[in-house]
């Protein structure tokens, strides 16, 4: 079965407004999902685990193991949580492989294969690693912005000093 050729996309989701320092960057993927086949329930994933079609997880291969995102069906708006265990997919164009059980959550099952928007926020991961790993991966999309988990870092002004009178003003 021929596979569309579809572009892969990943961005940073600016904040509406430039001045609101507390909106957190999001990591985002957009393209196609499938889900994993019966016959892989039961096999050792790539972090170690028995992958189960009765669990949320997901494969992904770029976010990091362990990662929690949030996968969105582009065609009907439904969302589910997941956790990313495995790597994959390793067909051109899909973004990520769902578990059964994900999959009938955003009501693919149908469909076999729909458009997605998978998001990585930072905050919502389970440890500082994982939070590092994610604000890491949107400072290389945008390496203009800092993480939000960096304290904002203020500068104290100095003010102007009369140098003329002093051997460092003097201009010669």
């Amino acid at each position: 079965m021929p596979q569309d050729p579809v572009p892969q996309e990943i961005a940073f989701e600016e904040p509406s407004a430039p001045d609101a320092p507390d909106i957190e960057p999001v990591y985002v993927h957009k393209g196609k999902a499938s889900y994993y086949a019966d016959f892989f329930h039961g096999r050792t994933t790539a972090s170690g685990e028995r992958f189960s079609q009765n669990r949320l997880t997901a494969a992904s291969r770029r976010l990091p193991l362990g990662s929690r995102v949030t996968v969105t069906n582009a065609d009907n708006g439904r969302s589910v949580e997941v956790v990313i265990n495995d790597r994959g997919p390793y067909v051109k164009g899909r973004v990520i492989d769902l578990s059964r059980k994900a999959a009938g959550e955003l009501g693919m099952i149908e469909d076999g294969v729909v458009n997605v928007r998978v998001e990585a926020r930072p905050s919502d991961q389970p440890n500082r690693s994982l939070r590092r790993r994610l604000e890491n991966m949107v400072a290389a999309v945008y390496p203009d912005r800092k993480p939000a988990s960096e304290p904002p870092v203020t500068v104290a002004e100095r003010p102007e000093s009369d140098m003329a009178d002093t051997d460092l003003g003097a201009a010669e």
